[in-house]
């Protein structure tokens, strides 16, 4: 009966009690008498404290005012506030119009060097190929980064409509290289996506657009026939390029009879060296055609 709490004279719930200059106490009388109250939470504090602007906290309520961050760190004042040190440091950056290195945190007073989207001192990078140190004037390929003289000796591809390096797959077209995303038509923007394209003076247009603003395209060369076009098969060709699909012989010029094999043509003497029995299936499916047609 005599070990209880000198304020309450009750006894230790489970037998904890807190001692303060030689007398015992519960743990509610404890905290009202002697316990500081945490500015952060509003809770009494047992344990750790820490102290700061003649207040008091838990060690997880003291913590950054920017991020929220605990502060077991340490910390500076920014603003009259706790900050962390980053958070301070990239403040101050935003503050004086300056980027924050994004490896060291301090501010960057001089030209920065910009890799995977992010600022940073120059002396914190060696070139990949020679291992010089770098400059602002780095340049990065395929999360590496380079000094100029050794990006230069790069076979890099460049996208004609973004100006920006193609590191994945490119589409080659019109003598330049795109990403796949940024070939599109030139009328409507439509990707290709693999598909036909039409050229005309140096852009590539889908085959509606094409038609609308130049016509029929010629079907073997994509550009705009002449005067002088062919029409066959439901399809436009120059008569420069109206050629047999197995030798090439100009049909026109030579005035060839030419059949048709898979709407392409094809001069007689190509067409006798296909095997019979292909042959006979053409005929086949041409008489079944041409019967159809007549009802």
């Amino acid at each position: 009966h005599c070990f209880v709490c000198v304020q309450c004279l009750q006894p230790f719930p489970d037998g904890l009690f807190f001692e303060h200059e030689g007398r015992k106490y519960c743990q509610d009388d404890y905290e009202l008498l002697f316990a500081p109250i945490c500015s952060g939470c509003g809770q009494y504090i047992i344990g750790r404290i820490f102290t700061h602007k003649n207040a008091k906290w838990h060690p997880k309520c003291f913590t950054c005012y920017i991020c929220g961050a605990e502060l077991n760190g340490g910390f500076v004042k920014y603003q009259g506030n706790q900050t962390c040190k980053p958070c301070a440091a990239r403040a101050r950056a935003q503050a004086d119009s300056k980027y924050l290195c994004a490896r060291c945190n301090f501010i960057i007073d001089t030209e920065h060097l910009t890799f995977k989207g992010e600022p940073y001192h120059p002396h914190h990078f060696d070139c990949f190929d020679c291992h010089r140190p770098l400059t602002h004037r780095a340049k990065e390929l395929h999360n590496h980064l380079f000094c100029v003289s050794c990006y230069d000796t790069k076979e890099i591809s460049v996208c004609a409509a973004c100006k920006m390096t193609i590191e994945g797959r490119a589409v080659s077209a019109i003598e330049k290289k795109w990403h796949p995303e940024h070939f599109v038509c030139a009328h409507c923007e439509r990707p290709f996506a693999g598909e036909r394209f039409y050229e005309n003076k140096g852009l590539a247009y889908c085959e509606t657009h094409y038609k609308k603003l130049f016509g029929d395209p010629c079907f073997y060369c994509c550009h705009s026939t002449s005067n002088n076009e062919i029409l066959q098969f439901g399809k436009s060709w120059c008569e420069s390029h109206f050629l047999c699909h197995g030798c090439d012989v100009h049909l026109k010029a030579s005035n060839a009879k030419f059949l048709e094999i898979d709407l392409q043509p094809y001069c007689k003497k190509c067409y006798g060296k296909l095997p019979d029995e292909y042959k006979k299936r053409l005929k086949k499916y041409a008489d079944a055609l041409e019967k159809k047609n007549k009802k």
